[in-house]
C-alpha cells in the first residue's frame, strides 16, 4: 500500500493525517506511479476521509475565474437571487437564502428544522446541476444581463472540467482497491452532481460571542460519493480527529480537498472513511470587530441516480455486507428532503 509520509501531509494533528498528494503522478506517471499515487489516495480516504490534490489539472486561471464570477452573483440584488431559487431535492438547483440550510449529522428533518431556528448557517449558496436534463433546468441568471450570460459559460465549463476530474479521482479509487481502472465508470459517467458557489458574508464578531453554538455552516458529514472544495485564503474548514477534535484544514494554495461522503462510505462497506467537519470563522485581528466574507465552491459527485448501490467487490467479503442495496438517487433526494 501507499504510504503517508509526514513530509506529504497537509494536516497532521491529533492523530489526524490528511495528506497532500501529487494527481499529475496517476494522470500522467508510469504504471508504477499511478498505481502508488492511487494506494496513497486510497489510503487518506480510508485513514481521514480527506486529501489533499495538488497539480490536479485544474489551472489556477479557471479557479480564479469561478470565484469571481461567483463574487459578483452574489453581490446581485436580493430580488433576482430569490427569482432563481432552489425548489425541490430532485432539482436541487437555484439559489439558496441566507440561513436556509442547515447542514447537521442529522438525518430527522423536524430535528434540523428547530436546529435551523436557534443557529442557521450563515451562508448563501447558489447550485448548478447538470445541463439538459428534462423539466430540471438551472436557474440561470443569464436572463438579467450579460454579465448572467458570462457567468452561466464559465460554470458551464467548469462543471465539465470537474466532472471530469471527479471521474479520473474515482478510477484511481478503483485502482487503488484493486479493481479494473474503469470499474465506477458507469456509475459516475452520467454525472448527477452539483456545483455549489458558496457565500459566507461578513458577520460581525458579535454573532459567535454571543451565541458560542454559532458556525459558519455546522457539523456535518457529505451525502454522495466524493466532494471536490476549491477554498479562498480565508480558511475555517475544520475537520473531526480520531482524537474528537476539530482540526483546521489550512487552505493550500492550487490545491482541491476531496472528501468522500457518506453514500461512498456505504458503497465501500465502511472501508472508506466519510469523516464529519464544519466551517467555523477563523480569528481576525483584535482591532476589528467585523470577519470579512468567505467564498468557497464544492463539486459534490454523486453515483448516476438511476444506480442501486451495494458493497463494492472485495470489501465485504470476509465481514459480510453491512448494508442492503440502495437506489443512488432516492438516498440523496431522502437526505436533502431533510437539510432543506
Amino acid at each position: 500500500m501507499g504510504s503517508i509520509g509526514q513530509d506529504e501531509a497537509a494536516v497532521a494533528q491529533d492523530n489526524l493525517v490528511i495528506p497532500l498528494i501529487d494527481f499529475s503522478l496517476f494522470l500522467h506517471g508510469s504504471s508504477e506511479e499511478k498505481l502508488s499515487t492511487a494506494q496513497s489516495i486510497l489510503d487518506g480516504f480510508k485513514t481521514a476521509g480527506f486529501i489533499y490534490l495538488k497539480n490536479h489539472g485544474l489551472s489556477r486561471d479557471t479557479v480564479a475565474q469561478v470565484f469571481d464570477e461567483s463574487a459578483r452573483f452574489f453581490d446581485r440584488p436580493k430580488e433576482q437571487k430569490v427569482s432563481l431559487s432552489w425548489t425541490t431535492p430532485q432539482s436541487n438547483r437555484g439559489y439558496v437564502a441566507y440561513g436556509r440550510e442547515k447542514v447537521l449529522s442529522e438525518n430527522d428533518r423536524e430535528t434540523i428544522a428547530k436546529i435551523r431556528a436557534l443557529n442557521p448557517d450563515l451562508k448563501e449558496s447558489m447550485e448548478i446541476g447538470r445541463e439538459g436534463v428534462p423539466g430540471l433546468p438551472n436557474n440561470w441568471p443569464d436572463r438579467f444581463d450579460a454579465q448572467g450570460e458570462a457567468f452561466k459559460g464559465v460554470m458551464q465549463e467548469f462543471w465539465l472540467k470537474c466532472h471530469s476530474l471527479q471521474m479520473e479521482v474515482m478510477r484511481s479509487m478503483a485502482l487503488g482497491l484493486g479493481l479494473q481502472l474503469e470499474f465506477f465508470d458507469e456509475y459516475v459517467d452520467g454525472g448527477d452532481n452539483n456545483l455549489r458557489l458558496l457565500h459566507y458574508p461578513a458577520v460581525e464578531k458579535s454573532v459567535f460571542t454571543k451565541n458560542k453554538g454559532q458556525v459558519r455552516a455546522g457539523e456535518h458529514s457529505d451525502y454522495g460519493s466524493i466532494t471536490l472544495l476549491f477554498q479562498d485564503d480565508r480558511g475555517g474548514l475544520q475537520v473531526l480527529s480520531p482524537d474528537g477534535t476539530f482540526v483546521n484544514a489550512t487552505p493550500i494554495p492550487d490545491t482541491i480537498v476531496v472528501n468522500a461522503g457518506d453514500l461512498m462510505a456505504r458503497w465501500s462497506n465502511n472501508t472508506i472513511k466519510s469523516t464529519k467537519h464544519r466551517v467555523v470563522e477563523p480569528p481576525i485581528d483584535g482591532g476589528n470587530n467585523v470577519h470579512p466574507a468567505r467564498y468557497s465552491v464544492a463539486y459534490f459527485c454523486n453515483p448516476n441516480y438511476g444506480k442501486s448501490i451495494e458493497a463494492i467487490p472485495g470489501t465485504w467479503e470476509q465481514e459480510g455486507k453491512k448494508y442492503e442495496a440502495i437506489n443512488a438517487g432516492e438516498y440523496l433526494f431522502q437526505r436533502l428532503a431533510a437539510t432543506y
